[in-house]
């Protein structure tokens, strides 16, 4: 359940971050926050991640609400048995959920960080989620931790056989 919790907090963070870019900044406005390295730029992306599927907005909100419904039951029903596994699918539930409340209720993702010493996509803070959840879970399945457990037998906390004190 606190995965749910944290999940909730980060899209919370998300859509202020969200919400005070579109109240403060007019759309395509600009400004640096570090020099050289990042800053803030106002975009409207009716697409998916770097502005792919352009204007596919609610095709891409349809995949977004079936993506975190599934992710909601994996963490519930810990199909994952992994605390850092657990984690992965936390984060990328908080990214699908903020862009889909962006894509539901705006007709778009807001966007707005942009890292200036290199040609790059604006993003925002649920396409991070994403992307460090993916690349996360990449690693948990390349480590196999689940299956490590397995094989060793260990187990979580509170579950299984519990040894009798002679």
């Amino acid at each position: 359940m606190i995965y749910i919790v944290v999940a909730a907090l980060l899209v919370v963070l998300d859509q202020v971050v969200k919400f005070l870019v579109r109240t403060t900044m007019v759309l395509g406005d600009s400004m640096v926050l570090i020099p050289d390295v990042l800053g803030i730029t106002y975009v409207q992306n009716t697409g998916a991640a770097f502005s792919s599927f352009p204007n596919a907005t609610m095709v891409l909100a349809g995949i977004s609400l079936l993506v975190s419904l599934l992710l909601i039951l994996a963490i519930l029903l810990r199909w994952v048995r992994h605390p850092f596994g657990r984690f992965t699918l936390m984060l990328l539930l908080a990214g699908a959920v903020g862009n889909l409340i962006d894509r539901a209720v705006m007709g778009y993702v807001t966007d707005m960080v942009q890292v200036l010493f290199v040609k790059f996509a604006v993003f925002n803070l649920a396409d991070v989620f994403v992307v460090t959840g993916a690349i996360l879970l990449v690693l948990y399945v390349i480590f196999g931790w689940d299956r490590c457990e397995r094989v060793h037998g260990k187990r979580e906390r509170g579950k299984g056989k519990r040894s009798k004190k002679k």
